[in-house]
This record gives C-alpha cells, sequence and structure tokens, in this order.
C-alpha cells in the first residue's frame, strides 16, 4: 500500500506544477484516480492549494477539477464528483475571489462551469446562482491576477467603480503576466481545434459529404490543367 503522506505530497507537487497543456490536468486526474481509496485526503489538497497558490494556478487547477470529474464519472467513482459539488461555491470563491484579485480568472470559470454543466456534473441552477455572483466580480479594469496595493504596501478594498490609478502601486509581476498570456493562447488555441475538429459521426460532415457532387470529366479536365501549369513554372525556375 502507498505511503499516504508521499501520496499527498506527489499530488500536491503535481497540483502546483499544472499548466495550460490537457496533459498536465489529465497526468494529474490519472494520478488521483489511481489513489482513488485517499479521495478525502486528494480532494482537501485541492482546495488547500486554490488557498495557497498564485491566481494563475488556480485558474489551471479550475480546468484540472473539470478533467478530475469528467474522468472520475467516466471510471463509476463519484466520490469526487460528489465532493466537488459539495464545495464548488468555495472553489469558485479561491479561484475569482471577491475582493477583485482574481477578475481574470472569472472567464475561466465560467468556462468551466459551463463544461460541468454539458456534462451534467452541474445543475442549471447552481451555474446561474454562481454566475449572479460572477457578474460583481468581473468588472474591474485591470487584467491582472493580483489586486492593487497603496503606497504603505497595504491591499486596497476592492469596488465595481474603476479605481484612480493615482499613488496606487500596482504588484505585477512581470513573469507571471506572461506565464498567464501564453497560457491563455495556448488555451485559446486547443479551443479553435476542439471547434474546428469533426468527428465520423458529425452530422454537419454528413451533409457536406451527401451534398458533394461526384467527380466528373470537368474534375479530371481541371486537374490535368493545373498539373500542366505547375510543370511549366518549374520548367521556368
Amino acid at each position: 500500500m502507498a505511503d499516504p503522506f508521499e501520496v499527498r505530497m506527489r499530488f500536491t507537487a503535481q497540483l502546483q506544477h499544472l499548466n495550460a497543456s490537457a496533459t498536465s490536468s489529465q497526468k494529474a486526474a490519472h494520478y488521483a484516480l489511481k489513489y482513488r481509496d485517499m479521495d478525502e485526503d486528494l480532494h482537501s489538497c485541492i482546495l488547500e492549494q486554490l488557498e495557497r497558490n498564485s491566481m494563475n494556478n488556480r485558474a489551471n487547477i479550475m480546468y484540472f477539477i473539470e478533467h478530475l470529474c469528467d474522468m472520475a464519472q467516466r471510471e463509476n467513482h463519484t466520490n469526487f464528483v460528489s465532493m466537488m459539488q459539495k464545495d464548488i461555491f468555495q472553489i469558485v470563491d479561491a479561484v475569482a475571489p471577491g475582493d477583485g484579485a482574481g477578475a481574470a480568472n472569472v472567464k475561466v470559470v465560467r468556462r468551466v462551469l459551463q463544461g460541468l454543466q454539458q456534462k451534467s456534473i452541474l445543475g442549471p441552477d447552481v451555474v446561474t446562482e454562481i454566475e449572479a455572483c460572477l457578474k460583481e466580480r468581473d468588472t474591474l479594469p485591470e487584467h491582472s491576477a493580483l489586486s492593487p496595493i497603496d503606497a504603505n504596501g497595504q491591499r486596497e478594498a476592492q469596488s465595481t467603480q474603476p479605481t484612480p490609478k493615482t499613488n496606487v502601486v500596482l504588484r505585477l509581476d512581470k513573469r507571471q503576466i506572461e506565464q498567464r498570456i501564453e497560457e491563455d493562447r495556448e488555451r485559446h488555441k486547443r479551443l479553435k481545434e476542439s471547434i474546428w475538429g469533426v468527428g465520423p459521426d458529425d452530422e454537419e460532415f454528413e451533409k457536406l459529404w451527401e451534398e458533394a457532387s461526384d467527380i466528373g470529366e470537368d474534375d479530371f479536365l481541371m486537374a490535368e490543367e493545373d498539373a500542366m501549369e505547375r510543370r511549366q513554372v518549374v520548367e521556368v525556375n
């Protein structure tokens, strides 16, 4: 039997090193399901890391939660799913806190909630209730996941009104900003790939296939002309 402390430490390390790639989330989800007998302890690790890590990492953990629930549901291990359902409000509050520090994560939360609803992991009533809270957290002008602090180093209270930037020092970490931009770009690329991907049972694909005309003599003539033009270009060069 694996040592519970070692399992917890390894899982914590995986959560801390999550990135925008689906592979890192899948690897961590596989690890959690491998040690499903410790599911309560691993779930507490997730909540713990959501409170301790940067806003960028919290966004990655949010995406990981969707992977974990999806895989757990397919493998018929519903404990992870039920614990996430029970703590979803705490999870959302950690990823996109109401003080404005996680304003950049609001879109992340919405995408994950939409995915969980589509997979029937969260009900529409729960998603609607969370969305009502998110509207108040998506109005801050700053893109950074770090909230502003004053000249004395104290965090300023956030409001839904734009904050004057005079006498305010934004605690911006350039590395974190660059990392977030790259991760958002990677997720956007994967999203576009999933939108344009056409499966073998796709209705749109079948419709286009049926509407396409059969190959005729005109098609062969056009192909021959194209081939002749390419040969002429090669000979000239």
